[in-house]
């Protein structure tokens, strides 16, 4: 229903980014350039309907990939409401100093990306595309957002805007193996979700992104 128009386009930046390859399980190792759910979580944060999904197309990397390590003291456990409930009704509490590791993290630093993008008006969806459109322009020349974007990691906030002519992809071209996509996940409301790959390669700078069904076909095969 979107093929008549052209991608809609936003460009990110930021000091730092994270984005986390799933094989590391300790250790934080981000792939080279963003992943497809990624930049989907970008956009989201910017402009977000039930009524449509983003399928995003290519991702431009404007700056040279370069790489930065970090150590940071970290805790073990996950915050957890049933917990805090508990604390409050039997004491107790929760003490950062006995939970507390060090743990690495291998980030980017100084990324920008323009992220190419459509939208795909789900079957309930009554309205026309156009509308959501220019709603998502007007929400980016006007930098607001329903929550803050960031980079792969909460802490990796993203600035963002609307590209421009001077906003060119590097000159790299480079095979970068197998890549998340994005998770599928079930529908008994579990929240349990199977992780889809793909083959990513970056050609002139330019990260190109399979459509989801593609993608999902190859892991099912695979």
């Amino acid at each position: 229903m979107s093929a008549r128009y052209p991608p809609l386009a936003v460009k990110v930046w930021g000091n730092f980014a994270c984005f986390t390859r799933p094989e590391n399980k300790v250790e934080r190792v981000s792939y080279s350039v963003p992943t497809p759910s990624a930049a989907r979580g970008i956009l989201e944060s910017i402009f977000w309907k039930p009524e449509f999904t983003w399928q995003i197309q290519e991702i431009w990397i404007l700056n040279q990939i370069h790489t930065y390590s970090i150590l940071r003291n970290e805790v073990n456990s996950k915050a957890s409401h049933r917990a805090a409930a508990s604390w409050e009704k039997n004491g107790g509490g929760f003490f950062a100093p006995e939970d507390r590791s060090q743990r690495h993290t291998l980030a980017l630093r100084d990324v920008a990306y323009v992220i190419q993008a459509e939208i795909i008006l789900n079957d309930h969806a009554d309205a026309d595309i156009a509308k959501y459109r220019d709603q998502f322009r007007r929400r980016v020349k006007n930098g607001r957002c329903f929550s803050r974007p960031y980079l792969g990691c909460r802490e990796f906030a993203a600035e963002f805007g609307l590209p421009d002519d001077s906003d060119q992809p590097i000159d790299r071209t480079e095979n970068l193996g197998r890549m998340l996509y994005d998770l599928k996940y079930q529908t008994d409301g579990t929240g349990r979700g199977t992780p889809v790959f793909f083959d990513a390669a970056m050609n002139q700078g330019i990260l190109n992104v399979p459509a989801w069904e593609d993608a999902y076909a190859i892991t099912k095969i695979s």
